[in-house]
């Protein structure tokens, strides 16, 4: 049988973990690049501009940038929430193993104390036996 191999494992968990940061850095990249190539101009100007000419940014064209940005909002504080509630859900299963271990560590020496004592039992049964027989031997040869 193979035995199960922890570097692999390690290995796997690590790719995994990358190619999801991979993938998050992918998605802000996205958006990031959404936000200043494709909707830039429908964002206010920073400063009013010296010419009078500009047309005034458009109503719908604005409602556009807010709804954007609400999405954006919105996608990030759920994803923020999940990210919360998985770690929330990690540090509570981290404190029921730890509990676990300890309580598993507590059996085993139990187990142990037991199995010494046991063996102590034995040991004085096997000695108690033997002097047992040698009287008997004695008093047979005698």
């Amino acid at each position: 049988m193979n035995a199960m191999r922890p570097e692999k494992t390690e290995t796997t968990e690590t790719e995994t973990v990358d190619s999801n940061l991979a993938a998050v850095t992918e998605v802000e990249a996205g958006i990031r690049d959404f936000v200043r190539n494709d909707i830039a101009y429908l964002r206010r100007p920073a400063a009013p501009t010296t010419t009078t000419d500009a047309p005034p940014l458009d109503p719908s064209a604005e409602a556009t940038v807010t709804n954007v940005n609400s999405l954006i909002q919105r996608v990030a504080g759920t994803s923020l929430a999940e990210i919360e509630n998985l770690i929330s859900e990690l540090e509570s299963l981290r404190d029921l193993l730890h509990a676990e271990g300890q309580r598993v560590q507590r059996e085993i020496s139990g187990y142990a104390q037991l199995s010494q004592a046991a063996m102590k039992s034995t040991r004085m049964i096997a000695d108690n036996v033997a002097q047992w027989k040698r009287a008997a031997d004695g008093l047979r040869n005698s």
